[in-house]
């Protein structure tokens, strides 16, 4: 798996359109925190369950996908869940996964704040919200 930082992500997206963009977040976080135009909405986990299901997972993006080829880049809060998601997508077949590192809100700061420190929306990288 590689691991991008976020404008590292928008520029490799920007370079590689044919690349599926996830964000493996809950929906409500995609819905209501907000999220990068154009990405793709596939939970790893989901309310009120909160457990994933890597089966499951693998086989809706590689509906979405279209090929275990097509490569992917992943994105959640904080770079957290898109590791286990990525190794899932590894052991599926997928042959270029890509992590998004510190997320769409970043790492918590001294203040337990998020979006002060990096991730997609500190980076002042597009996104949209409902």
């Amino acid at each position: 798996m590689k691991h991008l930082t976020p404008k590292q992500a928008w520029d490799y997206l920007q370079a590689n359109p044919e690349a599926l963009f996830v964000d493996v977040r809950m929906e409500i976080e995609y819905m209501y925190v907000g999220h990068p135009p154009g990405v793709v909405h596939i939970a790893w986990y989901e309310y009120p369950d909160m457990q994933p299901a890597p089966d499951r997972f693998a086989q809706q993006v590689l509906r979405e996908a279209g090929s275990t080829g097509r490569p992917v880049l992943l994105l959640c809060r904080s770079g957290k869940r898109t590791l286990p998601a990525g190794e899932t997508l590894e052991a599926a077949g997928f042959t270029e996964v890509i992590n998004v590192l510190h997320g769409f809100e970043g790492d918590l700061d001294a203040r337990f704040h998020r979006n002060t420190v990096n991730g997609w929306r500190f980076d002042g990288l597009p996104w949209e919200q409902l």
